[in-house]
């Protein structure tokens, strides 16, 4: 997303999904996740426009682009098959397969966050604690007892949560390492993969967790970072000069971004 509510985008793009050239006054972005072992040509994007309004394009076999009506959205989140939005008043929509129940989230109230996982829906209240909807079999739903919360990132199989003293929590599968976060302190903002975990310090630092297979942990030299963001197997950081970092999986283009200058606020 660039300073002037424009949208760039890069990757396969075989379902659509990077057709965003002529979106406009656009406030914040999101893209569809696809685990890194499924074929592409499966994803899709969604834009939040200043007015509360919703752009998707890309794959909609279940419909996760019909987003037209929706009105007064103040986040947006896009998981596989799905996308998610956050009202002004604390409810939540979602569009999509809803065969596993990620998209049963009419209940929820007071929510000030959200964030999709491929097979899972995770919001964040305004009391801290967390509610999670969709598959369990790994515990990435299991986030009853977090508190204090101030954001959450959901990935491929795991939820990681960023609380509001600095500190990370994770649940769910962990065999990769994407959970190892304990030791985490001074957080800002988290990111899921598909099996890793990153983490933006207050510093502009960042530090990763998990598989690294095709590099996507390798962000210790990263600095001035100021937004992070974790592919199924890349990673991405914005810089404080409006320029993007990237380490991983470049298999379908999703690295190339030398010369954006994107939002920094």
């Amino acid at each position: 997303m660039r300073v002037d509510g424009t949208v760039a985008a890069a990757g396969d793009g075989a379902a659509g999904e990077c057709a965003v050239e002529g979106w406009g006054d656009v406030v914040a972005v999101a893209a569809g996740s696809v685990h890194a072992a499924r074929n592409t040509g499966r994803s899709h994007s969604v834009g939040l426009r200043a007015d509360g309004t919703v752009l998707a394009a890309g794959w909609d076999a279940h419909g996760q682009c019909q987003v037209a009506a929706w009105r007064d959205v103040v986040a947006v989140a896009a998981g596989w098959r799905r996308s998610v939005g956050l009202l002004a008043d604390g409810r939540v929509v979602a569009v999509g397969r809803a065969a596993e129940g990620a998209c049963d989230v009419a209940a929820w109230r007071e929510v000030v966050a959200i964030t999709a996982g491929d097979w899972h829906t995770v919001g964040v209240r305004a009391d801290g604690t967390a509610v999670a909807t969709g598959v369990d079999r790994f515990g990435q739903c299991a986030v009853q007892g977090w508190g204090q919360l101030a954001d959450v990132a959901a990935g491929y199989l795991h939820t990681v949560g960023l609380r509001r003293d600095g500190a990370v929590v994770a649940t769910g599968r962990g065999d990769a390492g994407a959970g190892d976060v304990a030791g985490w302190r001074d957080v800002v903002a988290v990111a899921a993969g598909s099996h890793h975990t990153v983490g933006l310090l207050a510093d502009g630092t960042v530090r990763a967790a998990g598989a690294d297979d095709h590099g996507q942990c390798a962000v210790g030299g990263w600095r001035d970072v100021v937004a992070v963001a974790a592919g199924a197997a890349h990673t991405l950081g914005l810089r404080d000069d409006g320029s993007v970092l990237t380490a991983g999986d470049d298999a379908h283009g999703q690295r190339a971004v030398t010369g954006w200058r994107c939002r920094t606020g």
